[in-house]
């Protein structure tokens, strides 16, 4: 993503308008689990899973009032990136690249968008305060962290397999990749695995992307809750995002349950 786009993605979700999510990314996968001990009972495999509908998943959705610390606005045909429209240098780490680009892995059954912007500490500006507090409250506010939430639904093992590819992609591309929408490149320099929980499956990362000799800190988790993959892509017009959005995962995987 080009710095204009990240900075028309923080003004948008503040302004409760179109979020734009065009960046890929890749990352490195958490340690895979032991084998179970000799004579230990395997875990059983999962059922096939029927998918939720499209008026399931907007139920199950994040919606205004659910959260006290988030503004919470439906998604709009303006955020939607097309499948396809992200490159990346290494065809491996493309499931990711999606998924920062909030792109539905895979072929769900039903998808839907929801975007979390921050609250900042303080939501009203002083009507007495001078011009030069204003102009600081609202660059304050343009920078809060801002979250797009996909829920996708599967039929069968669709979002196991999603996952997977997930994780796949992650082992694949740890040492970083670049990637090109419409002719833009980014570079993502640096991926560190996460600790997100919730769910059947959960995974997180941080990535750092080179933005023109800026350092963007961005995150990135996905949870799996029966046959419905989330993916939570968090950014930030300051540059940095300090942590995963807990309160928003958490949420969604409640409704989600």
């Amino acid at each position: 993503m080009r710095r204009t786009d990240l900075r028309r993605t923080a003004v948008a979700a503040v302004a409760a308008a179109s979020l734009t999510l065009l960046v890929g990314a890749c990352a490195a996968d958490k340690p895979a689990a032991h084998a179970p001990a000799a004579g230990a009972p395997a875990k059983p495999e999962e059922a096939a899973a029927k998918a939720l509908s499209a008026a399931e998943l907007e139920k199950a959705a994040l919606a205004e009032g659910d959260l006290s610390t988030h503004m919470v606005k439906n998604g709009t045909k303006a955020d939607e990136v097309p499948d396809g429209a992200v490159k990346t240098d290494k065809a491996e780490c493309k499931p990711l690249g999606d998924a920062m680009a909030a792109i539905p892995m895979g072929k769900p059954a039903a998808h839907v968008l929801r975007k979390a912007v921050e609250k900042p500490a303080k939501m009203k500006v002083d009507p007495n305060a001078s011009a030069e507090e204003k102009a600081k409250a609202g660059i304050a506010a343009m920078t809060q962290p801002v979250t797009a939430d996909r829920l996708a639904s599967y039929e069968g093992k669709g979002a196991q397999e999603a996952f997977a590819a997930l994780s796949k992609a992650g082992q694949a591309c740890g040492g970083g990749f670049t990637g090109d929408q419409a002719g833009e490149k980014v570079k993502i320099t640096k991926v560190l695995a996460d600790t997100v929980t919730g769910g059947d499956e959960a995974q997180g990362w941080t990535l750092t992307m080179d933005g023109d000799g800026t350092e963007v800190v961005m995150k990135l988790a996905a949870v799996r809750e029966g046959s419905t993959l989330a993916t939570f892509y968090t950014i930030s017009l300051g540059g940095t995002v300090k942590a995963q959005p807990a309160g928003v995962i958490d949420a969604q995987v409640k409704k989600l349950g």
